[in-house]
């Protein structure tokens, strides 16, 4: 009888743990077709994998501790949807791998690869969530002669995320304000590898329709000798009615040379679906060395539409419209290569996601 006891009591004990945490495996699968004309260089067609949400798999969980206190893990892994592939080859967790400690009265810890805070003030008023043939990433790219290459080459840089990273955030229930504050090592600091040392912070406040928040962070590494690579970021949005109108300001600064990118977007709700449209420029000022870049400037276009299936599945259409000056030779992604200087690329899309 006493051990039939004890088993009971470990029994429900195990249950009430098990109450008491959560582990979740979703994710989002999203292709699309899309055609690209740059000027001079023809049109190519292609399929291409998450252009209104980037499929992944995730797994992650939270385990109650009690007190308010409780512990959690998220493991996001890209897909390539088109071609079944990782998105990363180095990476298999690319798009976040961390483990964290909650409080409800002190925040949160959290521990691992992540996004940096400058992106997040960003991509969050970017309509198009800064994917696809109409997204704001278009111009955050190592290919033009400008601050990020100097910065990072062709290796991986700290636009978007950063591993290594330590990361502390506000709680909740403080009147709207939310931010937080990140330390990344940079464990030698060798670009080739992704090791960056990084410093960042963000804070904003959201409240009765309006969000405003402006975002700062520092990246050093080996090629960073001649000044650190600084990302700023400035944002705000409205919504009225229907209609939530967006603004954000970003620009990148390392050595002689700074990239600033204003953006302005718009999305109304439509019955079922949400139209979206977006203008954004980008303005390079300075040099790389010896090398000017003052004309290598661009602009993009955007529209699109999202049609809701369910809370799940959707059908989306996007249209984008590059404008080069000078040398720059901002694309849409897909396109044939080679595009010239000051020439226009064109592209649109037609795709269906679906989360699980």
């Amino acid at each position: 009888m006493k051990h039939i006891l004890t088993f009971g009591a470990l029994a429900a004990a195990s249950l009430a743990a098990q109450a008491q945490s959560t582990v979740v495996l979703g994710g989002m699968a999203d292709a699309a077709v899309r055609s690209v004309n740059n000027e001079g260089r023809g049109s190519v067609k292609s399929m291409v994998s998450g252009s209104n949400s980037t499929s992944r798999l995730f797994f992650r969980g939270t385990e109650d501790l009690g007190r308010g206190l409780s512990a959690g893990f998220h493991l996001e892994h890209g897909i390539l949807l088109d071609a079944g592939a990782a998105a990363q080859a180095t990476q298999f967790w690319d798009r976040r791998a961390t483990v964290s400690l909650s409080s409800r009265s002190l925040g949160e810890l959290r521990l691992g690869r992540d996004f940096i805070p400058s992106y997040l003030n960003w991509s969050r008023f970017d309509p198009f969530g800064y994917i696809g043939a109409a997204g704001a990433n278009n111009f955050i790219s190592a290919t033009p002669n400008g601050p990020i290459r100097s910065a990072f080459g062709t290796s991986p840089n700290t636009t978007v995320r950063s591993s290594n990273a330590a990361q502390w955030f506000l709680p909740g229930g403080l009147g709207g304000l939310e931010g937080g504050v990140l330390v990344a090592a940079g464990e030698g600091g060798t670009a080739a590898n992704g090791q960056h040392k990084v410093m960042g912070g963000r804070l904003g406040w959201a409240g009765g329709g309006f969000n405003v928040s402006v975002a700062s962070t520092t990246s050093e590494n080996n090629l960073t000798t001649t000044g650190k690579f600084k990302d700023n970021a400035i944002g705000g949005s409205a919504t009225l009615g229907s209609v939530r109108l967006s603004t954000a300001w970003r620009q990148f600064k390392q050595a002689g040379s700074k990239q600033t990118t204003m953006l302005v977007g718009a999305v109304m709700r439509l019955g079922s679906g949400d139209l979206k449209a977006s203008w954004v420029k980008v303005d390079m000022a300075g040099k790389v060395g010896t090398t000017v870049i003052d004309a290598n400037d661009a602009q993009q276009l955007a529209l699109g539409y999202v049609h809701n299936l369910s809370k799940r599945t959707a059908l989306y259409a996007h249209f984008s419209r590059i404008d080069n000056d000078g040398a720059a030779t901002y694309v849409v992604p897909g396109g044939a290569a080679g595009i010239a200087g000051g020439k226009t690329s064109t592209g649109y899309e037609f795709g269906l996601r679906h989360n699980f």
